[in-house]
């Protein structure tokens, strides 16, 4: 059991170290590993009747990379793209 946890946690160290070595050093060389992605944020602002009011904001740029784990502070693409509307609760 410890030799199948070992070589679980050995495999997923190689794929962050090579993905991050993938971002790091722009393997392919054609590929930009940065692109931004526009997110929709709103605030819900609960009022006393028990409603919830809703208030729109612009939209907002946000950078990603183009990786499987988030690197360098920024987010992968494949979450930001899925997850692209922020509620901001008041």
């Amino acid at each position: 059991m410890k030799r199948i946890v070992f070589v679980v946690l050995l495999s997923l160290l190689i794929v962050y170290v090579g993905d991050y070595a993938s971002l790091r050093y722009r393997i392919p060389k054609t590929r930009n590993p940065f692109e931004t992605v526009k997110i929709r944020r709103y605030y819900a602002v609960g009022l006393k009747s028990g409603k919830t009011e809703f208030m729109f904001l612009e939209p907002q740029n946000q950078v990603c990379v183009h990786s499987l784990f988030p690197h360098l502070g920024y987010s992968p693409c494949w979450y930001l793209s899925r997850r692209n509307v922020k509620r901001i609760d008041i």
